[in-house]
Protein backbone atom coordinates (compact mmCIF):
# COMPACT_ATOMS: atom_id res chain seq x y z
CA UNK A 1 0.00 0.00 0.00
CA UNK A 2 2.68 2.28 0.67
CA UNK A 3 4.45 1.55 -1.99
CA UNK A 4 1.58 3.14 -4.37
CA UNK A 5 1.32 5.97 -2.02
CA UNK A 6 4.41 7.20 -1.91
CA UNK A 7 4.85 8.05 -5.72
CA UNK A 8 1.66 10.37 -5.58
CA UNK A 9 2.55 12.24 -2.64
CA UNK A 10 5.83 13.21 -4.40
CA UNK A 11 4.20 14.47 -7.43
CA UNK A 12 1.91 16.33 -4.90
CA UNK A 13 4.57 17.32 -3.38
CA UNK A 14 6.96 18.40 -6.74
CA UNK A 15 3.51 20.26 -8.22
CA UNK A 16 3.72 21.74 -4.41
CA UNK A 17 7.43 22.93 -5.21
CA UNK A 18 6.27 24.62 -8.77
CA UNK A 19 3.75 26.30 -6.96
CA UNK A 20 6.21 28.18 -4.75
CA UNK A 21 8.49 28.50 -7.65
CA UNK A 22 5.67 30.71 -9.16
CA UNK A 23 5.26 32.62 -6.01
CA UNK A 24 9.06 33.47 -5.42
CA UNK A 25 8.98 34.72 -9.01
CA UNK A 26 5.70 36.67 -9.31
CA UNK A 27 5.75 38.01 -5.36
CA UNK A 28 4.25 41.29 -5.11
CA UNK A 29 5.92 41.76 -2.40
CA UNK A 30 9.10 40.69 -0.22
CA UNK A 31 7.87 39.17 2.44
CA UNK A 32 5.70 37.00 -0.01
CA UNK A 33 9.05 35.55 -1.66
CA UNK A 34 10.18 35.42 2.02
CA UNK A 35 7.56 32.94 2.50
CA UNK A 36 7.43 31.02 -0.71
CA UNK A 37 11.44 30.39 0.27
CA UNK A 38 10.58 29.04 3.34
CA UNK A 39 7.87 27.17 1.93
CA UNK A 40 9.89 25.95 -0.24
CA UNK A 41 12.46 24.47 2.19
CA UNK A 42 9.36 22.39 3.51
CA UNK A 43 8.50 21.06 0.78
CA UNK A 44 11.87 20.18 0.21
CA UNK A 45 12.19 18.58 3.50
CA UNK A 46 9.59 16.34 2.64
CA UNK A 47 10.45 15.84 -0.45
CA UNK A 48 13.82 14.31 0.26
CA UNK A 49 11.84 11.90 3.77
CA UNK A 50 9.67 10.58 1.24
CA UNK A 51 12.35 9.42 -1.67
CA UNK A 52 14.39 8.14 2.13
CA UNK A 53 11.09 6.14 2.54
CA UNK A 54 10.62 5.15 -0.85
CA UNK A 55 14.23 3.92 -0.95
CA UNK A 56 14.96 2.41 2.64
CA UNK A 57 17.99 3.57 3.20
CA UNK A 58 17.55 5.90 6.56
CA UNK A 59 20.54 8.11 5.89
CA UNK A 60 18.58 11.04 4.34
CA UNK A 61 16.88 11.73 7.39
CA UNK A 62 19.82 13.67 9.19
CA UNK A 63 20.24 15.60 5.70
CA UNK A 64 16.65 16.85 5.85
CA UNK A 65 17.16 17.52 9.89
CA UNK A 66 20.34 19.83 8.85
CA UNK A 67 18.42 21.49 5.76
CA UNK A 68 15.71 22.44 8.24
CA UNK A 69 18.12 23.74 10.81
CA UNK A 70 20.02 26.05 7.72
CA UNK A 71 16.38 26.80 6.44
CA UNK A 72 15.01 27.88 9.69
CA UNK A 73 18.35 30.07 10.08
CA UNK A 74 17.95 31.47 6.60
CA UNK A 75 14.37 32.66 7.56
CA UNK A 76 15.67 34.21 10.60
CA UNK A 77 17.85 35.94 9.11
CA UNK A 78 16.46 37.39 6.18
CA UNK A 79 12.93 38.54 8.39
CA UNK A 80 15.71 40.72 10.92
CA UNK A 81 17.29 41.95 7.58
CA UNK A 82 13.87 43.33 6.58
CA UNK A 83 13.12 44.73 10.43
CA UNK A 84 16.53 46.24 11.34
CA UNK A 85 19.14 46.88 8.02
CA UNK A 86 21.20 44.52 9.41
CA UNK A 87 21.39 40.97 10.79
CA UNK A 88 24.39 41.06 13.77
CA UNK A 89 23.49 43.20 16.19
Amino acid sequence: MIATVIPFVIGVFCLAVLLNLYRLAIGPDIVDRILALDTLMINSIALIVLADIQMSLGILFEAALLIALMGFVGTVAMTKYLLRGDVIE
